[in-house]
């Protein structure tokens, strides 16, 4: 492929993709505002008229800051690519630093920071205003930027000697780095998936042992029943962030632990926390989450098997604005421009994924009601649309592209069914 034809089809795929995304998000706001007025009927004992206006605000304020990033993340992507940002990023770097490694983890540093710091006033705007209008937000601005460092800090910690290796790998490696690479990249999220809660996550949260007694004997006969073994039961301080609840599991092992935040046990009664809990059980003993993994791994061998091609190609740094260097490494380069052109292409292809994790959902759920018991589970749910001001009245196309997780009234006429 010539570069020109490589730019104009690139060209064409963040405008045709921008357009969907601001076609489906505007559908979604004019879908949720037809609906605002009126309690879906299956819900209309259950939640009131104030709080399900309350979801539909929500929703539509978070999506149409979510129009504003849209727009915004497609000219920066034109800026640093087409327009020739990256090209003078990587003059200005190779003056600095020459050609060698400390100018290719230069550039990748320097793209991750400017990201980051044009992203800075919008995450600042959805947890100080949009956050705060709706009663979210128990974060200072001080912690939001205590936890901005530290994020900044841990990424720089385990980011700069992955990307180093992986540079490494593609510049010493022969034609087959990538798969090499793709071994460690396995490495790594395997490693992450069992000591990041352990490792990590501390520096963020606080986590207590499950001191309730009652309810830790009724959790520890549901894992019983269903042969989960856990190494602990324990309560994050999610209330010192968002009032947003939530449960979840994580490692691997015998290093698997269950997490409830604050603000799930405050609100849901126990044999609501232990259908939530049932159903997130479920998805470990049907395999999801090694069915995901497993996903996750073959789509990055072969995305890597790709970036293992284009690294070679002329045409594509060219026709993505830059220059390549005639003496030095160009896999810097390479991986970024790959990171930003991946998106672009697949976008179309994100309902498939929501498909696979939708079905998964609908599993969890009838395993939730055979191990505890469904109108629980109903109840938990509705408490946490509520609670979590979730839009009862999504539009389905909108949802079919970007929704993990079934409509709520798609999920509770599936578990009456049970």
């Amino acid at each position: 492929m010539d570069p020109q034809s490589f730019s104009h089809l690139f060209a064409a795929f963040v405008l045709a993709t921008l357009a969907v995304k601001l076609w489906l998000a505007s559908r979604h706001i004019r879908h949720i505002a037809h609906h605002r007025n009126a309690v879906p009927e299956q819900f209309a004992a259950k939640i009131p008229l104030a709080a399900h206006q309350k979801a539909a605000d929500y929703t539509i304020a978070k999506t149409r800051l979510k129009i504003v990033l849209l727009v915004v993340n497609a000219v920066v992507l034109i800026g640093f690519t087409l327009l020739g940002g990256l090209q003078w990023l990587s003059v200005t770097l190779s003056s600095a630093f020459g050609i060698g490694m400390a100018y290719q983890l230069a550039l990748v540093a320097a793209v991750t920071i400017i990201s980051g710091v044009i992203d800075l006033p919008f995450d600042y705007y959805k947890q100080f205003t949009l956050e705060q209008r709706f009663g979210f937000n128990k974060m200072t601005p001080a912690l939001f930027f205590s936890d901005l460092v530290k994020h900044g800090l841990v990424g720089a910690a385990i980011g700069l000697p992955l990307v180093w290796v992986t540079l490494a790998l593609m510049e010493q490696a022969g034609s087959l780095w990538w798969l090499y690479a793709w071994l460690l990249w396995c490495g790594f999220q395997i490693f992450m998936l069992g000591f990041y809660q352990t490792l990590i996550a501390p520096l963020f949260n606080k986590f207590t042992p499950l001191e309730d007694a009652s309810l830790r004997s009724r959790i520890e006969g549901l894992m019983q029943r269903v042969g989960f073994a856990s190494k602990g039961l324990f309560v994050m301080d999610g209330s010192r962030r968002s009032a947003h609840g939530n449960a979840y599991f994580s490692g691997f092992g015998a290093a698997k632990r269950i997490v409830f935040f604050d603000t799930l046990l405050s609100r849901l009664a126990p044999n609501e926390i232990e259908a939530v809990l049932a159903h997130e059980l479920g998805h470990f003993k049907l395999n999801h989450v090694i069915q995901r993994i497993g996903v996750m791994f073959v789509l990055s061998l072969g995305f890597l098997a790709l970036l293992g091609w284009l690294k070679n190609q002329a045409w594509f740094y060219v026709g993505l604005g830059v220059s390549p260097l005639m003496s030095g490494s160009n896999d810097a380069m390479a991986l970024i421009l790959f990171m930003f052109a991946l998106p672009v292409f697949t976008f179309l292809l994100s309902p498939l994924l929501s498909i696979t994790s939708r079905k998964n959902e609908f599993e969890a759920d009838a395993f939730a009601a055979r191990h505890s018991n469904s109108q629980d589970l109903i109840s938990a749910l509705v408490k946490l649309y509520e609670d979590n001001a979730s839009t009862l009245t999504p539009d389905p196309l909108h949802s079919a592209f970007y929704d993990s997780h079934p409509p709520a009234s798609v999920r509770v006429q599936r578990l009456l069914s049970a």
